[in-house]
């Protein structure tokens, strides 16, 4: 085990051909002594996770394409020393994690913990695995050092975990983000109820519930993502960072804007803007998932907009699709998730988590052999069957009540004492595209930088050019937020028209 750890530590990409690593493995079977059995150590390109080191520069690499980079236990438990050595150490400035193929990080092996969970020998072994996942995302959130996460593919479940905390998170064109937990009768995790409920609107709600997916652009334009680069500009990016002498937070955040790309005319952005998103945030912004159904049943039918009618009919299928009980929990966690620190919300999870592997919501099974395991088309058969069927108050009981560490039966997470304070970490946002609040603060004065004065729209453009240094989408955002939220009042005695914020 000393081997193999000090191999995967020191270890830099291979340069060996196919043939070559396969009569490695080939003599390596070979010498071994069937009287006398060795460990297999791992040619430095089979391990799970690799590690490359360049300049003051850290990288972790996932390195399991064939399963899109899932999470399992023994990548966490490879993942975890190196970068909390890395953490401590003085000789790495920097972290970068990327992952191998055509994901980052596709989410956690499910499959795995849901075989743990389902006897009572193993349960603790599928328990364990969510207490190191959310350990790991909080060490990752928490680095007292750059981190910049390349969501350059897939970037789903455990992979938003280990990336959507990072200060710099960078999108390509190949970036695919989602939490489709609900598909699978359980529930986003990994910090989802911290992050998801501090995206603009109710955004986040709305991916919670129904697991959609969004690509490209729309990753960076709805703040998942600080930065939006092409992915033939990764490596030459990664290698500048290396070569920065000083990497504070703000060369590398100038660093990135130089490699960053301007919408084209016909690239495909978010089609959550004008009506569709303002029906978005009206429907998702109830705190029960019947009055969500309700309002789309209301959108669906009478809606002016025949495109905004097709999306709600749309949504209210898929939300059909999808296990009442984990849409019920979902919701519930995330409205709480919203006056949470990230650790107090990992933890609501882990309780969670705690509840769906014992079994007290048979969902979780029955999603993932319906949708991983036989990949049935059909609506997987649910208990209860119907949202009308699962009662809030047991949803309350089961899942946000009945486990915790206080009450003996959830392992509390523990993070390292060398990080800083669970109040102390660092703002996701501060690289990111300006949200609504802080558009909406300088609308009405209450923003620091505002003058507490009325403003045009060609000084609120001005503004946050100048704060974000000409970040690349930053006017493009604030005249679609603009043009949703805001009206034009026209000066009684100058030809300045004024914004104001529609209440």
């Amino acid at each position: 085990m000393y081997a193999r750890n000090f191999l995967l530590r020191t270890m830099t990409r291979p340069s060996a051909t196919a043939a070559q690593r396969t009569a490695a493995i080939s003599r390596h079977l070979m010498s071994t002594s069937s009287s006398v059995p060795k460990p297999r150590v791992e040619p430095p390109d089979e391990a799970p996770v690799l590690f490359e080191s360049n300049g003051s520069v850290r990288t972790y690499i996932l390195n399991r394409p064939k399963k899109l980079n899932a999470l399992n236990e023994p990548m966490l438990n490879i993942l975890r020393p190196q970068v909390e050595e890395w953490c401590q150490g003085s000789l790495a400035k920097v972290i970068v994690g990327r992952g191998v193929g055509r994901a980052f990080c596709a989410g956690g092996d499910v499959e795995t913990v849901v075989r743990y969970a389902s006897d009572a020998e193993t349960r603790p072994k599928a328990i364990d695995f969510f207490h190191r996942e959310f350990e790991m995302d909080y060490i990752l959130a928490a680095v007292p050092k750059p981190y910049v996460a390349v969501m350059d593919g897939i970037t789903m479940g455990g992979g938003v975990g280990l990336s959507v905390n990072a200060h710099f998170r960078i999108a390509t064109e190949n970036t695919v983000f989602a939490m489709p937990e609900t598909k699978i009768g359980y529930c986003p995790d990994v910090g989802a109820s911290y992050f998801l409920s501090r995206v603009d609107g109710e955004i986040g709600t709305y991916l919670a519930l129904t697991g959609d997916t969004i690509s490209g652009r729309a990753v960076f334009e709805h703040g998942f993502a600080t930065h939006y680069v092409p992915s033939r500009r990764i490596p030459a990016l990664l290698e500048r960072l290396a070569a920065l002498e000083e990497p504070t937070y703000r060369a590398i955040n100038d660093l990135i804007e130089q490699e960053v790309a301007e919408r084209e005319p016909d690239e495909v952005s978010t089609s959550f803007v004008g009506a569709k998103r303002a029906a978005l945030d009206s429907a998702f912004r109830h705190n029960t998932v019947e009055d969500i159904i309700a309002e789309l049943t209301q959108i669906s039918n009478g809606h002016s907009d025949e495109s905004v009618r097709q999306w709600a009919a749309q949504t209210l299928d898929t939300l059909e699709l999808r296990s009442p009980t984990s849409l019920k929990v979902a919701l519930t966690a995330v409205r709480r998730g919203k006056q949470m620190t990230l650790l107090e919300a990992l933890q609501m999870e882990m309780n969670i988590a705690t509840a769906f592997c014992n079994g007290d919501s048979p969902d979780f099974k029955t999603g993932v052999t319906a949708v991983l395991i036989e990949k049935i088309k059909e609506r997987p058969q649910w208990s209860p069957a119907h949202i009308h069927e699962v009662q809030d108050s047991e949803i309350l009981e089961t899942f946000f009540k009945k486990y915790s560490p206080e009450n003996g039966n959830v392992p509390s997470l523990a993070p390292p004492s060398y990080l800083p304070k669970p109040v102390d970490l660092a703002d996701p946002m501060q690289f990111a595209l300006p949200t609504e609040a802080e558009i909406r603060s300088m609308v009405d004065g209450s923003h620091r930088n505002s003058g507490a004065t009325t403003i045009t729209l060609d000084e609120l453009l001005g503004m946050f050019t100048r704060m974000r240094g000409g970040k690349a989408g930053v006017r493009e955002k604030i005249l679609e937020v603009v043009d949703r939220k805001c009206v034009f009042e026209q000066d009684k005695h100058t030809d300045k028209k004024w914004l104001q914020w529609r209440h």
